[in-house]
């Protein structure tokens, strides 16, 4: 909440203060210049009130509608999962608070729209917790890509993501929200392949056609647990993809391809972002902060209070990465019956 006395400090309510909200994002509202954390809800009263108090929050709710109608509430952060971000996030809207959304956005890209479509007429901001387009370690990335000296020119990508399944889906009394269609609106690919499209939107601009196939080989819940997907941007550099829920060792890289090198970084965590080239092999290593949310929720804060800036994650790019995910898994939804909440 530091800085100049003479601009607007933002008062931040959560609606959802789970996991994501303990490290990544909470303390990151209460870092952030002209920025603070006001209340948090929970529908459980007993844990809202314990991460008040752990976290020196002045006020916890158990219903939304009454931190939403806090008058010293300027901006609501919906953090539930996907199931409930379009109540929440129109119910700020009504009010006329902006409202920042974790991601994906909603369970599908109708329901983006929906929100789209109400925050367009009130006028009132919504912004997409696609974190990684303020990280530093992406914007080596895009340096690297793009200084004409290192790989070139761009000409195609390939991502792999893989890693083993967890026995927590195993749960017999019910398998964890992410992985349960009607809640997450489809599993892991959605959870985590979200943040990989969304960076490649930001790195190489909108992608203008995908197509994929999903499918259930493990067996332990509806959800996908393998993806595959080809895709094409605006440029006509083209990619693949393949997500797998059911590996033996993880994997994590994107590999690009240029006319003059390779670049290869991974999507999550903080290890190196290699780069080869005919004059040898470097190797970049860029740390993540400790609230990994604080950059982006920084470029908000400075977009409310009129300050020079603008946040990269708009309800609008958000909504194009969903609507690829929705095309890979339109097959897989027809042929098992999965709602979404459309």
């Amino acid at each position: 909440m530091r800085g100049d006395p003479n601009v607007k400090t933002i008062r931040w309510g959560i609606i959802g203060c789970g996991n994501v909200t303990e490290v990544k994002s909470g303390p990151a509202f209460q870092e952030a210049e002209h920025s603070a954390l006001l209340a948090v809800m929970r529908r459980d009263g007993a844990k809202a009130r314990d991460y008040a108090q752990r976290h020196g929050v002045p006020k916890w709710y158990d219903d939304a509608h009454a931190l939403v109608d806090d008058a010293d509430v300027d901006a609501v952060y919906v953090a539930t999962p996907p199931s409930t971000h379009k109540l929440y996030a129109l119910m700020a809207i009504a009010a006329g608070k902006p409202v920042y959304v974790e991601k994906p956005f909603a369970m599908d890209a109708a329901e983006c729209e929906a929100i789209i479509d109400a925050s367009r007429a009130a006028k009132v901001p919504v912004f997409v917790a696609y974190y990684r387009r303020m990280l530093p370690r992406f914007h080596k990335v895009r340096e690297l890509l793009f200084d004409g000296r290192a790989i070139g020119a761009p000409r195609a990508l390939h991502v792999v993501y893989a890693k083993p399944h967890h026995p927590r889906y195993d749960d017999p009394q019910g398998s964890h929200w992410h992985v349960r269609p009607e809640i997450s609106g489809g599993g892991l690919f959605l959870d985590l392949g979200c943040h990989t499209l969304d960076i490649l939107d930001w790195l190489f601009g909108p992608i203008v056609d995908v197509s994929g196939q999903a499918s259930n080989q493990r067996g332990a819940y509806p959800a996908e647990d393998g993806v595959a997907m080809s895709f094409a941007f605006g440029n006509g550099m083209l990619g693949t993809g393949l997500w797998n829920f059911d590996s033996l060792q993880r994997q994590d890289h994107i590999e690009v391809i240029g006319d003059g090198g390779r670049l290869t970084f991974a999507t999550f965590g903080d290890g190196p972002i290699r780069l080869e080239s005919a004059s040898g092999v470097r190797e970049f290593h860029v740390e993540n902060p400790l609230h990994i949310q604080q950059p982006l929720i920084e470029t908000i804060v400075a977009e409310l209070t009129g300050q020079p800036g603008a946040c990269p994650s708009t309800a609008e790019s958000a909504t194009r990465t969903s609507r690829v995910m929705d095309e890979v898994l339109r097959g897989y939804r027809r042929s098992t019956g999965q709602a979404t909440g459309r």
